[in-house]
């Protein structure tokens, strides 16, 4: 009887155990994973700590770390770290949503119809081959300096990733969906909507990742040129008057935000490649 009990019991924990172990693998892999992402950081904190020690620069173009730290606790405490961001944060949003939308427009219509490609994407591949500071003159002329100019130079840099993904998340739906639509003799609406959007869906939202990090990246450059606020601003600011310890607080949190934005849209990125259709 007892063998009995036993040789029921057994599959059973076999498992347990072998599922323990492969937890502890995904674990030790992850703690692996997470102490080499912090390793090259933590060598330039090192070099960064070393140089200053050594004077290899002088102290008021190289400040400190721990002068780089208190900085930016005490921008933090009042508010002026803050208050640049959120400006910085609301032009990115509306540059995103505005160069998407037109970016998504643009795409949908050369993906969709040889017409729209033969009329728009000989011109789109030469205006993707300027550079946003390159439009900056120009949009000077015929904006001036205020807000609208940092918004309409952002978007231009959102929207060229935005179309080729788009387009080419349409190019490469299998033709076999599409004759799926015909079969069910599906209207072109409900292509669309069952067909086209779905399957294009990861290459959609990989481009819209792409632009906003081009958005976040061309920020900068905008604020460094023109403008009366935000981390650009601040940092040109602070590099007139010397206290490049306020630059290198500002570079620091640049990089972190860029970095906590392309991490949570590869996480929503990874979600959506999901709703591509699969096994045709």
């Amino acid at each position: 009887m007892n063998t009995q009990i036993l040789s029921l019991r057994s599959p059973a924990t076999a498992p347990a155990g072998k599922m323990s172990k492969q937890t502890l693998a995904h674990a030790a892999n992850a703690v692996s994973r997470f102490a080499l992402a912090f390793l090259f950081p933590l060598l330039l904190l090192g070099l960064w700590q070393i140089a200053h020690q050594q004077e290899w620069l002088p102290v008021q173009i190289l400040p400190s770390p721990r002068q780089t730290w208190e900085t930016f606790w005490d921008l933090t405490r009042n508010g002026e770290f803050s208050a640049n961001l959120l400006v910085s944060l609301e032009r990115v949003a509306w540059s995103v949503l505005a160069g998407g939308a037109i970016g998504l427009a643009i795409g949908f219509a050369i993906g969709l119809s040889p017409r729209a490609k033969a009329y728009l994407y000989p011109g789109f591949e030469v205006f993707a081959q300027f550079p946003v500071i390159g439009w900056i003159p120009l949009l000077m002329l015929f904006l001036g300096i205020d807000e609208t100019l940092k918004i309409v130079a952002i978007s231009l840099a959102v929207v060229v990733p935005v179309v080729i993904n788009t387009y080419k998340g349409i190019l490469d739906i299998p033709a076999a969906l599409l004759e799926v639509g015909q079969v069910y003799v599906f209207s072109r609406r409900q292509t669309l909507l069952r067909i086209v959007i779905p399957a294009a869906l990861p290459s959609i939202f990989s481009g819209i990742r792409q632009g906003l990090m081009q958005a976040w990246l061309s920020l900068i450059f905008v604020e460094l040129l023109a403008s009366s606020e935000g981390l650009g601003y601040l940092m040109h600011w602070a590099r007139q008057v010397m206290q490049l310890d306020i630059v290198f607080a500002a570079i620091g949190v640049i990089g972190v935000i860029g970095f906590l934005l392309d991490w949570s849209l590869r996480r929503a990125e990874s979600y959506f490649d999901s709703w591509k259709p699969r096994g045709l």
